[in-house]
């Protein structure tokens, strides 16, 4: 598991998992750092031995080495470019299964414990950011190394240009790691009003009917505005900040380079450095331009990498509602028998059958919170066969409880392969249960009218077709599924009656020998459930059936109350 207590433990560690491939990085930026640093030093013998001492077989002989040194640095070069991508990719690629497995591990708690602006960024720049940090701290290591040679080859040659650079380098690093700070924090506030501004479109996207059936389009669209205008505020401050840091990259190495010069170029008048001399003090300060730069750069991406960590970190750090913490995990100590059982909740004392119809009649935040604890997405006593859910394998609760909810996602794809099970191979057999499943959920005119039938591509959400069509798509798929205990919430709210009656009659026959929970007050399902339960502020408060619990006034007002929403 990742290293997820602070977002410099989660870099150093996603390092450590890559560090052959950050060692050989290292390494040949070292050499191509070593072979550039080496260069001005190498033409400087050349011009004192080669053209100043007019000596052929020298001139020759120092010309061969810094052709030699060319051919290394070109190599180095070459193997540093594929190095760095597997560095910037693989690291990325690693967080992203992280982020994909948590938020798969959260379930129904995602959307609580979660914002859509958190993983539209993780997933859309975070992971980006992060790599890059490993990449140019690659980089980084070389551009040291290449300072460190340049500075004793200049130390050698002259004492007085070796201290300037020795004295101005740490300024100029001082100078850019504060600025980078300041960077850091706009960008933390940019990201956390990008997120909030996300949350919103997203929000206003999902209830663009409902706002248009209220005539709230206008106060929305306003906020939004607002919202947008804050962040271009927030963006522009984070620019200036940017544009400060790139400028002083670039002004403060180019000033080291020009007093390098000129400081050469006194020794030279003065006879304290000879022409080959001049000319290689001035190869290393045009190439102190590249270590300076690379560190400097390394320096303000780790600040933006940190920034995205803490976001991966926090979200890795997220825990399903009710979930034991990291550090104490509940083992798995229970075993199933094979075949159905009983469901149970005790804290609210409804029960579940092997078999049947169950409807449960309740308010919507008792529909939700009843479906999280018998489908184990939140910590209760539940029961299944006896077990209590708590100590059972969370993949085997999964493969025998299925939840769900009305909103549940329909994903990109071929129709067959969302509504058909991904882990059965297909076949005629396969086929006639997805049909029957279809059918059951009346939803046959829907794949008909389709130009390729089940072969028909789907868009993301299912976009291209109605709320009534989607909710019968997500039926089909749960009945596919064959789940010894199905749990549906609101399975009909968007069809007309004629449609939801050939639904419940469906549901019914399709799932008569396995055990399935209805939560929903429409006088059509009740009418086919083979037992129903009242749940009044999170207790079953009466039992029956829909003809004798209409006896009961307060289940009456519930029932009466959606019939004539209806």
């Amino acid at each position: 598991m990742p290293d997820i207590r602070g977002p410099w433990r989660y870099l150093l560690w996603l390092a450590a998992g890559h560090r052959r491939v950050l060692v050989l990085d290292c390494v040949f930026n070292m050499m191509w750092a070593g072979g550039l640093a080496l260069t001005p030093a190498v033409i400087g013998q050349t011009i004192n031995h080669g053209l100043v001492a007019r000596d052929q077989t020298a001139l020759v002989g120092w010309g061969l080495a810094v052709l030699g040194l060319g051919v290394v640095t070109a190599l180095s070069a070459m193997a540093v470019e594929r190095l760095e991508l597997r560095v910037k990719v693989e690291p990325g690629y690693r967080t992203m299964q992280f982020v994909t497995r948590r938020t798969c591990e959260l379930g129904s708690a995602v959307d609580r414990r979660v914002s859509a602006g958190d993983l539209v960024t993780v997933g859309v720049s975070d992971i980006d950011l992060i790599g890059e940090t490993l990449q140019f701290g690659a980089r980084g290591v070389g551009g040291l190394v290449g300072f460190g040679f340049v500075a004793v080859l200049m130390l050698v040659g002259s004492w007085q240009v070796g201290l300037l650079v020795l004295i101005a380098v740490p300024v100029i690093l001082v100078v850019t790691t504060r600025l980078s700070r300041v960077l850091r924090t706009r960008q933390g506030r940019l990201r956390t009003q990008q997120r909030e501004l996300t949350d919103q479109a997203v929000d206003i996207v999902r209830g663009l009917r409902v706002l248009r059936g209220i005539g709230g389009e206008e106060l929305f669209a306003a906020r939004y505005r607002e919202g947008s205008q804050r962040l271009r505020s927030t963006a522009l401050r984070q620019a200036v900040a940017s544009a400060m840091l790139g400028a002083t990259r670039t002004f403060l190495p180019s000033l080291l380079l020009a007093g390098v010069v000129a400081l050469a170029a006194e020794l030279v008048l003065t006879d304290h450095l000879s022409a080959g001399q001049m000319v290689a003090f001035y190869g290393y300060a045009s190439y102190l331009t590249i270590p300076l730069g690379q560190m400097t750069f390394a320096v303000s991406t780790a600040m933006q990498g940190h920034v995205a960590a803490a976001n991966v970190t926090r979200l890795l750090g997220t825990e399903p509602d009710g979930a034991p913490g990291r550090e104490t995990p509940a083992p798995a100590t229970g075993v199933l028998p094979p075949g159905p059982g009983v469901l149970a909740d005790p804290g609210s004392g409804l029960l579940v059958p092997a078999h049947g119809l169950t409807a449960v009649v309740c308010s919507a935040a008792d529909a939700i919170a009843l479906a999280d604890r018998l489908g184990r997405y939140a910590d209760s006593a539940a029961t299944y066969a006896g077990l209590p859910l708590a100590d059972l394998p969370p993949d085997e609760v999964r493969e025998r409880i299925l939840v769900t909810p009305a909103d549940a996602h329909l994903f990109a794809g071929p129709l067959r392969r969302e509504l058909g099970p991904a882990d059965r191979p297909g076949g005629p057999d396969q086929d006639d249960r997805l049909w029957a499943a279809i059918d059951a959920a009346a939803a046959r005119d829907i794949v008909e009218a389709l130009p390729g039938g089940l072969d028909t591509g789907m868009a993301a959400g299912g976009r291209e077709f109605s709320g009534g069509q989607q909710q019968r798509l997500r039926l089909a798929r749960a009945l596919r599924a064959d789940p010894e205990v199905l749990i549906l919430i609101d399975p009909t709210s968007a069809v007309d009656a004629n449609t939801e009656s050939r639904m419940a009659e469906g549901i019914a026959r399709l799932r008569r020998e396995r055990a399935t929970v209805v939560f929903t007050t429409s006088v059509l399902l009740l009418n086919q459930a083979d037992r129903v339960a009242l749940v009044l502020d999170g207790a079953v408060a009466a039992e029956g059936s829909h003809e004798s619990l209409l006896a009961d006034p307060r289940y009456r007002s519930l029932v009466e109350r959606w019939t004539a929403a209806a």
